[in-house]
């Protein structure tokens, strides 16, 4: 049995109407994240990026890597007579760019909320659980962990710092969509 490694990314963006997904469309109805196989000496994330650069023109200064995410799939297929062993390494990065320059291997992309990104990868559940699972982590990032209040050292000044009577300014979370 022939062992096959591939990384790529899966990218998304804000937009008005949530993140969306990019999967890009390789004719027969088949839907994926932009990937391919490793060549000699190459790690993981640097096939990610190359594979990318090739099937979507997006350069490496144009995605923001999610920290602490990457994620897996493993399966078997045949081609012809020989059995393969594949292993798809996948990281996660944002990007703010919404038209791509697909490659002469694909027919098109298109960019779906994870719903939609879910219909249309759902002949491969693997696939589906990527996207719920990267979709899961970007969800819980978001998400501000709240921490029990710290005991006041003084009633009469609040959390913030501010004197009794000011408004404290409190600073944003930096977090915006499109």
């Amino acid at each position: 049995m022939r062992r096959v490694i591939a990384a790529g990314i899966i990218i998304f963006r804000k937009t008005d109407e949530g993140t969306k997904f990019l999967l890009l469309y390789h004719g027969r109805n088949y839907w994926n994240f932009p990937k391919g196989k490793l060549e000699k000496e190459e790690k993981s994330w640097q096939a990610a990026l190359r594979e990318v650069r090739e099937e979507t023109g997006l350069k490496s200064t144009e995605l923001r890597f999610v920290a602490d995410f990457k994620t897996k799939e493993q399966f078997m297929y045949n081609q012809g007579k020989e059995k393969i062993f594949k292993i798809v390494i996948l990281y996660m990065a944002e990007t703010t760019q919404n038209r791509i320059t697909v490659s002469h291997e694909h027919e098109g992309y298109g960019w779906f909320t994870a719903s939609e990104a879910r219909r249309m990868l759902s002949k491969h559940k693997d696939s589906v659980k990527i996207l719920d699972n990267a979709y899961g982590f970007l969800q819980r990032q978001r998400t501000p962990h709240r921490r029990p209040n710290p005991p006041r050292q003084n009633p009469h000044v609040p959390r913030s710092g501010a004197p009794s009577g000011e408004t404290a300014s409190v600073p944003s979370s930096g977090q915006h969509t499109e």
